[in-house]
C-alpha cells in the first residue's frame, strides 16, 4: 500500500509540475480554491469572476463528484468553465486539470480558478500546479476547523472567512479562527468577507490582481 501511494503521488507531481510550467509560460496565475461543502465557495467564485472578467482574462475549472451545476453557474456569467466530475473520488488531480485546460481558452496573462471538490481532507495532499491554495471557511462552520483539518490549512497560503454578514447571528470568533489557523501555518494570511453583501471583496480582488500582475511579469 505504501508503494502504491508513493506511485500515485509521484505521478501526480509530474503532471502538476507540467501544469506549473505551462502556467508560467503563459503568465497564468492559478488558484486552487478548497473548502468543505456549504462554505459558499461557488457563490464567492461567481462574484469574483463577475468583478474581474472585464479587466483580466478569467477561466474556471470546476470539480464535483456529480453534476455540472457549478460550471453552469460560472458560464452564466460569461466566463469559460469546464466541469470535472470525480465520481467517487474526493479531490481533483493534476492529470485531470491538465486535460481540462485543453477545453479552455489559452488565457494568456489571466487567472485560472480551480474549484476543488468540497472536502477539507483529500485535496490538501494533491498539487495541481497552482500558485496558491486558498481555503474558504464560512462563519457557519466553527472556528476550530484549522485545528481539526490542519493539513489543509497548512497547505493554504490564504484563508477566506466567508459569510461575514452572518457574524451577528452565529457563535463564531474571527480572532479565534485566525489564531487557530496561525497555529497550523504561522504565515497564513486571512481576509474576512461576504460574497452576499460584498463586504471585504475588494481586499480579495486586490490580492488576486496583484498576484496576477506578478505572474504576467514573470512570464
Amino acid at each position: 500500500m505504501v508503494q502504491v501511494e508513493q506511485d500515485i503521488m509521484a505521478a501526480n507531481q509530474r503532471y502538476a509540475d507540467a501544469n506549473r510550467r505551462l502556467f508560467a509560460q503563459r503568465g497564468i496565475f492559478a488558484v486552487n480554491l478548497v473548502s468543505s461543502p456549504g462554505s459558499g465557495k461557488t457563490s464567492l467564485l461567481v462574484k469574483t469572476v463577475e468583478a474581474l472578467k472585464g479587466e483580466i482574462p478569467v477561466a474556471v475549472i470546476e470539480g464535483d463528484q456529480q453534476t455540472g451545476l457549478d460550471a453552469e453557474r460560472i458560464k452564466a456569467t460569461g466566463v469559460p468553465a469546464w466541469q470535472i466530475n470525480t465520481g467517487k473520488g474526493c479531490h481533483l488531480d493534476a492529470h485531470g486539470v491538465g486535460h481540462a485546460l485543453e477545453h479552455l481558452p489559452e488565457l494568456q496573462g489571466g487567472i485560472l480558478f480551480i474549484e476543488n471538490v468540497g472536502n477539507l481532507v483529500c485535496p490538501a495532499g494533491f498539487d495541481l500546479g497552482e500558485a496558491h491554495k486558498v481555503v474558504v471557511l464560512s462563519t457557519t462552520e466553527g472556528e476550530d476547523k484549522p485545528l481539526k483539518y490542519p493539513d489543509m490549512f497548512y497547505a493554504s497560503d490564504l484563508m477566506l472567512l466567508n459569510k461575514s454578514d452572518l457574524l451577528p447571528y452565529v457563535d463564531f470568533s474571527v480572532e479565534k479562527a485566525e489564531a487557530f489557523a496561525r497555529q497550523v501555518h504561522p504565515s497564513i494570511k486571512s481576509i474576512t468577507l461576504s460574497a452576499r453583501t460584498g463586504q471585504g471583496m475588494e481586499t480579495w480582488l486586490a490580492w488576486l490582481r496583484a498576484a496576477a500582475a506578478l505572474a504576467r511579469i514573470a512570464a
